[in-house]
């Protein structure tokens, strides 16, 4: 039975694989992060801070042509904010927490592969203590599987007004999220079973 959890855990990393090479996260990455995460007509954050009086510009000028206009809310935020030092703006629009996505897209992979080791141990050795870290350590990687997915999904959502997003083929999701569930609880299974 190690076997057979050591020969689907292979087949959930390679399909884990092909999804990454087929998808387009190295195009969608940017080059300049904080160039890129500034909003638009704001100066970036390594300029000289300038005063308040320039920073202030009416919100009625601020609107292109073919813009809709800003809703009230949006013009009491633009004059509550608009004494705001540069650093304070980008900070208010950078992500919560900075650089998930790159830490996911390295430590889902790098957990499973290190799991699959302990289990490749397990395999030959019939060691508990493997089989058990082994598990921890697939519980890990879907977990952080988990996150990753909705990592991304949530940036697609809110970069919807940007060209490219994160794209992931629906079908190789479902399968790799399948064979990921049933190797979790084959793993558990037979750490149960054959360590007794």
């Amino acid at each position: 039975m190690a076997i057979v959890v050591l020969v689907l855990w292979l087949f959930t990393a390679g399909a884990g694989f092909y999804l990454l090479v087929t998808s387009n996260l190295a195009r969608v990455r940017p080059a300049a992060a904080p160039a890129a995460a500034a909003p638009p007509g704001a100066e970036p954050a390594t300029a000289s801070v300038a005063t308040p009086a320039a920073q202030a510009t009416p919100v009625a000028q601020a609107t292109p042509a073919g813009m809709p206009s800003p809703s009230k809310r949006e013009q009491r935020r633009a004059v509550r904010n608009r004494f705001d030092p540069p650093s304070l703006t980008a900070a208010k629009s950078a992500p919560i927490v900075p650089g998930l996505g790159a830490l996911l897209e390295f430590a889902h992979p790098a957990s499973a592969i290190i799991g699959l080791g302990f289990w490749l141990g397990f395999t030959f050795v019939h060691y508990r203590a493997l089989a058990w870290i082994a598990f921890g350590l697939v519980a890990l990687t879907v977990c952080l599987g988990l996150t990753w997915f909705t990592v991304n999904t949530r940036a697609a959502g809110h970069e919807a007004q940007t060209e490219e997003k994160p794209s992931f083929s629906p079908r190789l999701i479902v399968l790799h999220g399948t064979a990921a569930t049933v190797t979790v609880a084959l793993a558990a299974l037979t750490a149960l079973v054959l360590t007794h």
